[in-house]
């Protein structure tokens, strides 16, 4: 059975960046309504929390050009259907970032062609240009980009928060799974709330 790692006492926002992945209208639609307008309520607050005490927010979105599409081999059983039915262009607006969690100046925003947000971005290096060494991690979904978020930047020596209700899944089952049983052994969880409180300015 996994043990959490002790929750540190405060979070240095020179050194964190809230990762804001997959917030985007055409995967937000895999959800019930109500969730998704929760998600972007509680979203709205940690972005602007995390802006006010000067840490980084870096969004991850995922479009594809012609190019990604026909780079993607039959044998990738995720991603072949979504070449196949040219799905998730880049330019569509239904894979930009969700307009009420809007980037502003000096925002990192990445753009990927697989599910983790660090594996076919240039994300790693940009973070580490400006010092980050803490992630703080959001997205949709928990078992796509999140669970391969969190396992690649463990691998890279980032210290890892995922918010428990900044993550959300359309399985229920996957979801709970990954919260309780995997991420711990990898990351702080924790919910919104708390990460107030964790945060402190210099």
């Amino acid at each position: 059975m996994s043990t959490a790692p002790a929750l540190d006492p405060a979070l240095d926002p020179a050194h964190t960046a809230l990762l804001v992945m997959d917030y985007q209208p055409a995967i937000l639609a895999l959800l019930p309504e109500s969730d998704s307008e929760a998600l972007l309520g509680r979203m709205e607050k940690v972005i602007a929390d995390v802006r006010a005490r000067g840490g980084t927010v870096a969004y991850v979105r995922v479009g594809f050009t012609e190019a990604d599409w026909a780079a993607i081999p039959p044998a990738n059983r995720s991603f072949a259907p979504i070449a196949q039915h040219r799905l998730m262009h880049h330019a569509d607006l239904d894979t930009a970032v969700h307009g009420r969690l809007a980037p502003q100046d000096g925002d990192i925003i990445v753009r990927k062609i697989r599910y983790g947000g660090l594996s076919t971005t240039d994300l790693d290096q940009r973070l580490r240009d400006r010092g980050i060494t803490t992630l703080i991690i959001a997205g949709i979904s928990t078992s796509g980009v999140v669970l391969s978020t969190v396992l690649d930047a463990a691998d890279r020596d980032y210290r890892l928060y995922v918010l428990a209700d900044g993550v959300a899944d359309p399985d229920p089952a996957a979801h709970d799974v990954l919260l309780h049983q995997v991420f711990p052994s990898r990351a702080h969880v924790l919910e919104t709330a708390e990460l107030h409180t964790l945060l402190r300015a210099d």
